[in-house]
């Protein structure tokens, strides 16, 4: 019988987690007043996660500004990411300054939702979450284990977040920092009304934008 998986919800607290990692033991809480990525790849030594390991790194000064740290998982142990992080500064020239989450009992992997059965029992998909703040989850995505993640993608959707909760807008397809925002949409016949003459640029009464 294939296990029943619960996945995290956005808008709701991520799972806790307290595990040993490259850096030494971290728990969600650590992240509170922070912006945290995690993300997960199925295993060390494999190709695209190590395209990915190294665009996450590349990334890295970019995701500071932001306030948002970076934490990697997958099902390999502690000696595993410190032979391959070596590995990646030996062979690429490029040194891995975030941690890695030793999750060999799967605890945490589990816990997220990470484990799919149909594409692996004992790996991690390539999923990513969003973690604001407040330790709540705002953001999943998942990617299949043949194929890397856009990591500027990330970043921008981790801004686009910081936009909207900032300035109580929503941010458009494509919306890259300095780009018009959506204004929200009126919600009474009245606001419809009157919301073409509220200086914004508004196509239609639903559809009204601005620049910050």
């Amino acid at each position: 019988m294939t296990e029943t998986v619960a996945l995290p919800r956005i808008n709701e607290r991520a799972p806790e987690f307290e595990a040993r990692t490259t850096h030494g033991v971290k728990k969600l809480s650590d992240y509170e007043g922070k912006w945290l990525v995690l993300f997960s790849h199925p295993a060390d030594f494999t190709p695209v996660c190590t395209t990915e390991f190294t665009a996450f790194a590349k990334y890295y000064p970019e995701f500071q500004k932001l306030n948002c740290d970076l934490l990697g998982l997958s099902i390999d142990s502690y000696y595993s990411h410190v032979a391959w992080v070596r590995n990646i500064k030996e062979k690429f020239g490029i040194e891995i300054p975030f941690p890695i989450i030793e999750d060999l009992k799967m605890d945490v992997a589990k816990s997220f939702g990470m484990i799919h059965p149909g594409a692996g029992d004992t790996s991690a998909v390539r999923a990513t979450f969003i973690i604001d703040p407040k330790g709540v989850l705002r953001a999943m995505v998942y990617y299949p284990m043949t194929n890397g993640r856009s990591i500027p993608e990330f970043l921008r959707l981790v801004a686009a977040l910081q936009t909207s909760d900032a300035n109580k807008v929503a941010t458009p397809e494509g919306w890259q920092p300095g780009d018009k925002v959506i204004v929200p949409p009126p919600q009474d016949v009245n606001a419809a009304e009157a919301r073409m003459n509220e200086g914004y640029e508004c196509t239609d009464w639903y559809f009204c934008t601005k620049s910050l």
